[in-house]
């Protein structure tokens, strides 16, 4: 066990220490941009909610913590791996052949990647929520840990969701970037990443919240900011991640001779 440990915590340096290969302005812009953008959402939530009270049981403090949180933690909320590439580069041919497993692979390099976007880019802009004007502390003690259990399991699902994409793109041998925008869109639109799924209009939110996507973004965000019952999302959670696991395994079991067609 100790020597797989070994393996997989090499492969996740290896990763982390990439990004440091690009020149330093790009890496500076890359960031301020990203906290550019978060810098707008906030501004417009307070123009938005400025006069409105709560909506849907969120006030524009819980809104503006919601937003923050999101960008803080976007790399682990997103669940996005380097499966795609792989399939789209023929790498996947010399995962297959390495002596380790190929998911113990994928997780270890994505988690690898979140290591210098957490040192760049989620710890300052945390140092920054008094200046923006935001509290990002959870609602309580209680919703911290229960929103730490939360997030393992929206990485769960995100990464299993991110596998069963992939699967579903050889087996329709369909085009790596079709696939990547079809999976975009919908997290973007069914998580609740860009508006909270609660302010949605018509109780959409409602039956959106029921959906796997959901448990990737809304439901931690909302354990942390006091919005949503744990006892009731993290349940759900754990059957998602449970569900599409299972799904995206066994549907990568049943591609494997597919992946010819995609330089396997």
């Amino acid at each position: 066990m100790i020597p797989l440990l070994h393996k997989y915590s090499k492969s996740a340096a290896m990763v982390a220490t990439q990004v440091f290969n690009d020149k330093p302005l790009g890496l500076v812009s890359n960031f301020a941009l990203r906290l550019f953008h978060v810098a707008i959402l906030l501004s417009l939530w307070r123009t938005v909610m400025a006069d409105e009270g709560a909506v849907a049981g969120m006030s524009l403090e819980a809104v503006q913590t919601y937003t923050l949180i999101a960008a803080v933690f976007n790399a682990q909320l997103s669940g996005r791996t380097r499966i795609d590439d792989d399939l789209w580069s023929g790498k996947i041919a010399n995962r297959l052949l390495r002596p380790m497993g190929i998911y113990g692979q994928i997780l270890a390099e994505m988690v690898g990647g979140w290591i210098p976007d957490l040192l760049l880019f989620s710890l300052p802009l945390l140092l920054a929520a008094p200046l923006l004007g935001v509290d990002p502390w959870p609602a309580t003690w209680m919703a911290g840990l229960w929103f730490a259990v939360s997030l393992t399991f929206a990485i769960a699902v995100g990464t299993a969701l991110d596998l069963f994409f992939a699967a579903c793109m050889v087996f329709l041998e369909h085009s790596i970037y079709a696939l990547q925008r079809i999976r975009t869109a919908l997290t973007l639109l069914l998580s609740g990443r860009l508006i909270p799924l609660a302010l949605l209009p018509w109780g959409l939110g409602e039956y959106l919240e029921l959906l796997p996507f959901a448990s990737l973004v809304s439901a931690p965000l909302r354990i942390y900011t006091g919005t949503g019952d744990p006892h009731d999302l993290v349940p759900l959670q754990a059957a998602w991640a449970v569900v599409l696991w299972v799904a995206a395994h066994a549907l990568w079991r049943h591609n494997r001779e597919r992946l010819v067609t995609h330089g396997g």
